[in-house]
């Protein structure tokens, strides 16, 4: 199977090798891929699957091609699962990657339980019909900031098992165990068997 992606988004070329997907087999499939962006709209659904829904429904209406998009958050156990959905806007609309890390440092101030995972939701548009993936990395929140690599809240969150975080990670060994690419690999492999 071929498959065949235009990408919504410049950065997915630097975190998933997608064109690896394209050099097996003849058939062809063209999905849009909008993988992290809000170029299309800014979702404000109450849940990452909601968003994630959302941003491909509204792909394929303005397209009219089969898609798919994500939705991620952090999700912290101390915190009721925030900042969940609202995890790019932590700390307010036009926050920064370190604004949001400040207003979650402070808010796990004294805590014990510092558990917390990552989220990601694919959904997928396709022929009518919506299908979602889900991968999830659990870890804990760091006391501070380690690490320049990744982006958001990659330098305080130490996943499970490890005891570096994602921000002291190369993206090679990142994606073998981050939640964007457990549901990445979901995905391609619903659309290897379903094709």
């Amino acid at each position: 199977m071929k498959l065949k992606f235009k990408i919504l988004d410049n950065r997915i070329g630097s975190i998933f090798d997608l064109p690896k997907y394209q050099t097996e087999g003849s058939a062809g499939l063209d999905l849009l891929a909008c993988i992290d962006n809000d170029l299309v709209l800014m979702p404000n659904e109450s849940t990452i699957i909601e968003n994630a829904v959302k941003k491909a429904s509204e792909i394929y209406k303005i397209t009219g091609r089969n898609c798919f998009a994500d939705d991620t958050g952090l999700e912290v156990n101390a915190l009721n699962g925030k900042p969940g959905v609202f995890s790019k806007r932590f700390a307010g609309q036009n926050a920064s990657s370190d604004d949001n890390i400040n207003k979650l440092l402070h808010m796990l101030k004294g805590k014990q339980d510092r558990s917390a995972q990552f989220k990601t939701v694919i959904s997928l548009f396709n022929n009518g019909e919506i299908q979602t993936f889900e991968g999830i990395c659990k870890g804990n929140i760091g006391f501070k900031r380690s690490g320049n690599f990744g982006f958001g809240y990659d330098p305080i969150f130490i996943p499970e098992n490890k005891n570096i975080s994602f921000g002291q990670m190369s993206i090679e060994e990142k994606n073998k165990i981050a939640h964007r690419a457990r549901a990445v690999n979901k995905l391609i492999g619903y659309l290897t068997n379903l094709y």
